[in-house]
């Protein structure tokens, strides 16, 4: 497997599992639900993948 697949491949499994725990585990959280908390925990995984990638990307370069 080209070594791009096999990244591609965790980086699909470690979405899948913050998708999963979001779903399961948050609601078991006592946590008050505003507008700000629930965007926060939506985008939170999106934003470090594209943190994540940036800097793979950046130490690629150098």
């Amino acid at each position: 497997m080209d070594s791009n697949a096999i990244y591609i491949l965790k980086v699909f499994i470690v979405s899948g599992g913050l998708a999963v725990a979001i779903k399961y585990v948050m609601p078991l959280l006592s946590i008050s639900s505003s507008t700000a908390i629930v965007l926060t925990l939506v985008l939170l995984p999106s934003v470090a993948l594209a943190i994540a990638l940036a800097w793979r990307a950046r130490q690629q370069l150098s």
